[in-house]
């Protein structure tokens, strides 16, 4: 963990464009003063954290379906307190968002927590989360077919979360979103509740990204879906389904390292769990 690249993933339903990566063309910096940097001729990126600001960057296309590829290596050593975050994100107030934040760590322990939120409609929109400590392998979202999400950690699952719209229960399948990144500090909660503060002597902190890739719907400027030939193409991972062999994996992982359910946290919703906490 401490000295690998991490593979991330992300993979929904259609096909259009196919680009191998190379962050001069596919990204810009949006916040560090200088802090954000793109090296060796657009193969590597690099985000860093002082005690004065973090540091963040953004894809320049906008994804509404697709399988987007990324490495991405922490913070080694001590990174209590410190947020590296790999997310998608639409604009609005009702915006939607996948987000996978990696929280700081200490001797090697590292929590990853899911987030996801559907923000579209007031009256069924949703946010939700799941936690856990994670082995040595690290991913992010993998939606199949607009019909569920799920989260994939170095090609294991360890988390699905299903569309029940039908349910009157929102889900993030509509509007195109951008893949974001961040390095930022977040002491007053990241580490143990914020019982560990961040050690600015470590600091510079320092997460690396490299071979992104995009395999991916992007949708014209203005239009909210793809062209309807997109999936025309037959097989392949826009096909995948979650058979028994991944739910017996999820299960796995979800027992042996979750820390971590909203589903069942009482104290957070008082007046009862979320909807989709009783529906199977």
């Amino acid at each position: 963990m401490k000295s690998c690249y991490l593979f991330l993933a992300v993979v929904c339903s259609l096909l259009v464009i196919a680009s191998a990566g190379n962050f001069y063309q596919d990204c810009d910096i949006t916040w560090g003063d200088g802090r954000a940097k793109i090296l060796n001729n657009g193969q590597l990126l690099t985000l860093s954290l002082d005690k004065t600001s973090g540091s963040g960057f953004r894809t320049k296309n906008e994804y509404l379906f697709g399988k987007i590829d990324m490495q991405i290596k922490l913070v080694p050593g001590n990174s209590a307190g410190t947020v590296t975050t790999y997310y998608l994100s639409s604009e609005g107030p009702t915006h939607d968002e996948i987000d996978f934040e990696f929280l700081g760590y200490l001797s090697g322990d590292l929590t990853l927590s899911t987030p996801m939120c559907s923000l579209r409609a007031k009256a069924t929109g949703r946010c939700s989360s799941s936690s856990g400590l994670t082995p040595p392998w690290t991913s992010t979202p993998i939606p199949s077919s607009g019909i569920l999400d799920i989260f994939m950690v170095d090609g294991t699952p360890i988390r699905d979360f299903k569309n029940l719209e039908s349910r009157g229960i929102a889900f993030p399948k509509n509007q195109p979103m951008r893949i974001y990144s961040s390095l930022w500090n977040a002491d007053d909660w990241a580490t143990r509740g914020g019982a560990v503060k961040t050690d600015w002597s470590n600091a510079p902190f320092v997460a690396s990204y490299r071979n992104f890739n995009a395999d991916a719907c992007v949708p014209a400027s203005g239009a909210s879906k793809c062209a309807s030939n997109a999936a025309s193409n037959n097989g392949g991972w826009w096909n995948q389904e979650v058979d028994s062999t991944t739910q017996e994996r999820m299960k796995w992982v979800q027992q042996n390292y979750m820390i971590y359910n909203y589903c069942t946290d009482l104290k957070r919703f008082p007046q009862g769990l979320p909807p989709e906490c009783s529906i199977a």
